[in-house]
């Protein structure tokens, strides 16, 4: 694998919005990316208890995957997970800490695929992204993060 680093950074202010990708984003502990619909609460599940409600990770290399294996055309933005990764197993990180450059970062839990993101794209990828859709988390330290960043376990 290649150095891990972030190869995107992707917010919505909104559950089925606009995905808007950024070069840069603030990191807010305990509350997400700024901008972001589940740093202020408003996100699809920002309404269910659990760990893991700040910030999504997924690996591009799912992505390209999930795209060679189906035969669809798929991006990583339609995904609508926040921060794209290169390099670096996201299911490995589950109960870890990490560092998103200088922004320190707890893996909580897989971020399997929902049918509200089988809706959003119509694209198979309830099944597709089983085991790896991403990895929800928590940001430990405020920051910003950058694409180009190196990702630190």
């Amino acid at each position: 694998m290649s150095e891990p680093t972030v190869t995107a950074i992707l917010i919505s202010a909104t559950p089925s919005g606009p995905i808007e990708p950024l070069e840069s984003a603030r990191a807010m502990a305990g509350r997400g990316i700024e901008g972001d619909r589940y740093s202020v609460g408003t996100g699809t599940f920002s309404d269910k208890p659990g760990t893991g409600r700040q910030v999504t990770l997924i690996e591009v290399e799912a992505v390209e995957d999930f795209e060679a294996e189906s035969g669809v055309a798929f991006t990583a933005a339609e995904a609508r997970r926040n921060i794209v990764t290169r390099g670096v197993r996201l299911n490995d990180l589950v109960g870890r800490e990490f560092s998103i450059g200088e922004v320190r970062v707890l893996g909580c839990r897989l971020c399997e695929p929902c049918t509200h993101l089988e809706r959003l794209t119509g694209k198979g990828v309830l099944k597709g992204l089983v085991h790896r859709g991403g990895l929800r988390a928590e940001f430990l330290t405020d920051g910003v993060i950058r694409v180009g960043d190196r990702i630190t376990i």
